[in-house]
C-alpha cells in the first residue's frame, strides 16, 4: 500500500513545474585570478583591436582605486592585458561583451533576473536585444534587471555596448557584471500514457482499499 501510494504520489508530482534559478548567469571574473582571460564573455570592437576575451583585473593597480574594488563575487573586465593601458586617444571606443545562456527545459514567460553593472565610461545593457539598463560611472553600481517580456525559449543573449570617451592619455576602459538573483520554471513533465494508466488505477485501488476500511 505505502509502495502503491509514493508511485501515484511521485507520477502526480511530475505534472508540477520546478522553480530554480537561472543557470548560465555568470560574474564577470567569477573564480578567476588576476590576468585570465574571461570566457564567459565574448569581446568585440568596432574601433579597437581586442582578443576574443577580456582580463580580470588586480585590485591594487591602477583604475583600481578609482574603480569599484573586486570582490570574491565579481571583478572588473578590461580588454587588453594591461589593465592600466590608455586606449582611444582621438575618438570614441565603443566595446561590446556579450554572454548567453539557455532556457531549454524551463519556461522563459516566467524567467526574472536583477544585477547590477559599472563601466568605464558608461554601458547599455541588452537581453536579446531589449534594452534593459544603463552604467554611467566606474565609481559605483546601477542597477538592471530583466522581466519575462525580454526572454525567449532556448538561447538567451545577454549585451553590454560599452563606450569609453575619448581622451589623450590615462583612458583606461572597463566592464563589471554582478548578478544578484534569477528565478525560472520548469517545463512540467507530461506522463507517458502508461504512467497515467498506473496513477489512475492506483488510485482506484487507494479508494476502494479505504472504502473497504469505512464499512469493516
Amino acid at each position: 500500500m505505502k509502495k502503491l501510494a509514493l508511485v501515484v504520489a511521485m507520477g502526480l508530482a511530475s505534472l508540477n513545474a520546478n522553480a530554480d534559478v537561472i543557470a548560465g548567469l555568470y560574474n564577470t571574473g567569477a573564480g578567476l585570478l588576476a590576468g585570465q582571460q574571461d570566457t564567459n564573455y565574448a569581446l568585440s570592437s568596432t574601433t579597437t583591436a581586442v582578443g576574443s576575451f577580456g582580463y580580470v583585473a588586480e585590485n591594487g593597480s591602477f583604475p583600481i582605486g578609482p574603480w569599484l574594488e573586486n570582490t570574491a563575487s565579481s571583478s572588473w573586465l578590461t580588454p587588453t592585458q594591461s589593465q592600466g593601458e590608455s586606449l582611444d586617444p582621438s575618438t570614441d571606443g565603443v566595446y561590446t561583451w556579450s554572454t548567453t545562456f539557455d532556457l531549454t527545459g524551463f519556461d522563459a514567460s516566467t524567467a526574472t533576473f536583477s544585477a547590477q553593472f559599472a563601466a568605464d565610461n558608461s554601458a547599455i545593457a541588452y537581453l536579446n536585444g531589449n534594452q534593459i539598463g544603463t552604467a554611467n560611472g566606474f565609481a559605483s553600481w546601477s542597477a538592471f534587471s530583466a522581466t519575462s517580456s525580454s526572454f525567449v525559449a532556448g538561447v538567451n543573449t545577454l549585451t553590454f555596448v560599452l563606450t569609453n570617451q575619448a581622451q589623450g592619455a590615462g583612458n583606461p576602459t572597463g566592464l563589471r557584471v554582478e548578478f544578484l538573483s534569477s528565478d525560472v520554471t520548469a517545463v512540467a513533465t507530461v506522463p507517458e500514457p502508461s504512467e497515467y494508466a498506473l496513477m489512475i488505477a492506483g488510485l482506484g485501488l487507494m479508494g476502494l482499499i479505504a472504502r473497504r476500511k469505512n464499512t469493516a
